[in-house]
């Protein structure tokens, strides 16, 4: 049983010291707790007691959820690299990361979803529902971080809801500036943008592709298996991600002249640099070197940059093109070729129509919307003609 001693401070309120044990060079460790009566000091010291009782880690419980918070991003880019996660985690921060971990509750993680839904800041408009998902679930793991380290017993995250009125963001298509862009340049990386921007598979039925899964006098492409992540590796499964993702398609011309022109050299299409399948750190090593060869070669800086490496630093000012925004314009491409949403869908291995449909309906709109000065045009041109 922890062993404790009562005093009166000079502002009136009682302290108890609570002994929690010794560090790992022996030395004592204690626990004050303070209250304006005894009861309330006695009640506090309970509680820090039936803490003990279950093995939890009373220090670290006090510490600040960006400090928890930050040590589970480090561990996690160990295995996954992301962008994603690096944002979440800052911007989680900047709402509850001074909050001591332990006392954290359901409502401060639901004003934060509820405040990002009204307004987020780092774009001035309502978080998207993909947005507000990717901030639960960030702090929902690093509450199960904190748990397994016996840091608290509870995760306030998991009973978070996202309001069913947040947008939903559609993942953006390359403008054909951007399509240049890889079309035009040299890289490891060039096969994988290549082939999801005009064949439409998804980072994991690229990275297990064959070149026994082309077919060079067919001009097809048979979409057989992916991957999923554990840990640092990615595993094969037979079969694409869905029952509809298992397909063979027809990409256009210049991607199979493309691929035709490669060397054969490995069995895998887009294989890391030892001629292997891609780790879930070679890959993300390989495209992020890719990333930055695109920013230094178009993007447009203030000072001159001669090299990636420049010591001053690169900024990083072209946008962050990801596999989704490729597969992307696959499906924008498809529409302005003229597929109908069934021939898309198939191309695209979608297992639901609705998903089909919900990029081609965001696409009709915008192109109805631009033809619509078309219309105006040829009204006007009309009565010059009169």
């Amino acid at each position: 049983m922890p062993k404790r001693k009562n005093a009166t401070r000079t502002d009136g309120r009682i302290q108890i010291k609570i002994f929690l044990g010794r560090d790992e060079n022996g030395k004592k460790k204690y626990k004050y707790v303070y209250g304006h009566t005894q009861k309330e000091a006695e009640q506090k010291a309970e509680e820090i007691k039936l803490s003990l009782r279950k093995g939890l880690n009373i220090i670290d419980a006090n510490s600040p959820f960006s400090l928890i918070a930050n040590r589970w991003l480090k561990i996690k880019l160990q295995y996954v690299q992301g962008m994603d996660y690096k944002s979440s985690v800052e911007q989680i921060n900047t709402y509850i990361g001074d909050i001591p971990i332990s006392k954290i509750n359901i409502v401060d993680i639901q004003d934060m979803i509820n405040s990002l839904a009204i307004c987020n800041p780092n774009t001035g408009k309502p978080a998207s529902k993909r947005t507000l998902v990717i901030r639960k679930c960030t702090t929902k793991q690093i509450f199960d971080m904190a748990i397994e380290n016996r840091i608290i017993d509870f995760n306030p995250a998991i009973y978070i809801k996202i309001p069913k009125d947040a947008p939903r963001s559609l993942r953006r298509a390359l403008t054909k500036e951007e399509q240049s862009w890889i079309l035009n340049t040299e890289h490891r990386a060039q096969t994988a943008a290549m082939i999801m921007m005009y064949a439409g598979l998804r980072r994991g039925e690229l990275i297990p592709l064959m070149w026994n899964d082309i077919n060079f006098s067919e001009s097809s492409i048979n979409v057989n298996k992916s991957v999923y992540k554990v840990g640092n590796k990615f595993v094969v499964k037979q079969g694409a991600k869905t029952r509809a993702g298992s397909r063979t398609i027809y990409p256009p011309k210049i991607l199979m002249n493309y691929l035709s022109q490669l060397p054969k050299s490995s069995l895998y299409v887009c294989a890391n640099a030892n001629g292997q399948m891609h780790t879930t750190s070679s890959w993300s090593s390989m495209w992020n070197s890719y990333l930055h060869d695109l920013n230094l070669k178009y993007g447009k800086f203030s000072f001159t940059v001669s090299s990636k490496y420049d010591p001053k630093g690169v900024p990083f000012v072209i946008p962050h093109i990801t596999p989704h925004w490729l597969r992307h314009t696959c499906a924008t491409l498809l529409y302005f070729a003229g597929y109908d949403i069934k021939a898309a869908m198939e191309y695209l291995g979608h297992s639901d129509m609705k998903t089909t449909l919900e990029i081609y309906t965001h696409l009709d709109a915008q192109y109805k919307k631009s033809s619509s000065s078309k219309f105006d045009n040829y009204l006007a041109n009309i009565g010059n003609n009169n």
